[in-house]
């Protein structure tokens, strides 16, 4: 079946996306998948992740589909829905990314520790201990430690989210102790403030051995490029992109949107890497689809 040019694969994929979501982004998203899969002479469903229930008992492993079809030959998954990923998988579809690539990208603590254990530059970073009882009094040797390592202002970052809206910028030791109450619970880290890439970063979007398109992203009024502001073509350095490609690879993914602060001499370090990032403002300001690249991408690796 896996024969050379991509019409005679005759392949049927589906593109997944959360069903649960407000508006038509990330339904968009999935849309420009399902043409670019078009383009290339195959088939997609766009399908929602509501639409699909994993089946588990003492002899079944299944699906029960809302929707009318076999199985696919293939799955571009948009969504961060990984136990839906790893079920896919499990009954034999291949699934673009895989679910540990999903796992690892969608958790920030996961993703800063493969990229230690590989050497790759990261900020400096403390993760904070899991507390289960609502502390009445935190620890005062241990908020003496982060402030030790790390000064003000610093970052906390929530394990997980989406957007740069988990990320927080403190000053005091006041607002870390207040932000800290206010996580309770919750996964996060302690984290180096890059104060030279105040505002603003780089995106590169890797498509397995290359990076497809990349942006400089910045805005005056925010300490996190991702708030708005300029988005405009960049063309990376050599390390720029080896380094972007390395840390892909390092969590297991096909492709993703790595994220690179500017460091101390404009040295790059890793932010953070995307699975499934979205592509649109990339495409506003390269005119370059990514989302043609993954396709032909995933072909190359189902022939």
């Amino acid at each position: 079946m896996y024969l050379k040019g991509c019409k005679q694969l005759n392949l049927h994929g589906w593109i997944i996306y959360n069903g649960h979501l407000p508006g038509d982004k990330f339904l968009n998203l999935a849309k420009w998948f399902q043409q670019s899969v078009h383009n290339q002479g195959l088939t997609a469903t766009i399908v929602k992740n509501n639409e699909l229930l994993s089946y588990l008992s003492t002899n079944t492993l299944d699906l029960v589909k809302v929707i009318e079809e076999k199985l696919p030959d293939f799955v571009i998954f948009t969504d961060k829905d990984i136990y839906l990923a790893k079920q896919l998988e499990l009954l034999g579809v291949p699934v673009y990314n895989s679910a540990h690539a999903i796992e690892v990208s969608d958790d920030k603590i996961a993703t800063y520790q493969v990229l230690a254990q590989h050497d790759l530059p990261i900020p400096k970073t403390l993760i904070a201990p899991k507390v289960f009882p609502v502390p009445s009094d935190l620890d005062s040797n241990y908020l003496d430690q982060v402030v030790e390592t790390f000064g003000f202002p610093m970052i906390i970052k929530e394990a997980f989210g989406s957007f740069g809206e988990q990320v927080y910028l403190v000053h005091t030791r006041e607002e870390m102790v207040q932000k800290m109450t206010e996580l309770h619970g919750k996964p996060y880290v302690f984290q180096q403030f890059i104060s030279s890439s105040y505002g603003k970063d780089l995106r590169l979007h890797v498509v397995g051995n290359r990076v497809a398109a990349s942006m400089f992203r910045q805005t005056d009024d925010d300490f996190r490029a991702t708030a708005g502001g300029i988005r405009e073509g960049y063309e990376p350095t050599k390390y720029e992109e080896k380094l972007a490609i390395t840390a892909t690879k390092a969590i297991g993914a096909d492709f993703a949107g790595v994220d690179l602060l500017f460091g101390p001499n404009d040295k790059p370090i890793i932010c953070e890497i995307n699975s499934n990032a979205h592509i649109g403002k990339l495409y506003n300001c390269t005119n370059i689809n990514v989302a043609e690249h993954i396709v032909e991408y995933i072909i190359d690796a189902l022939k």
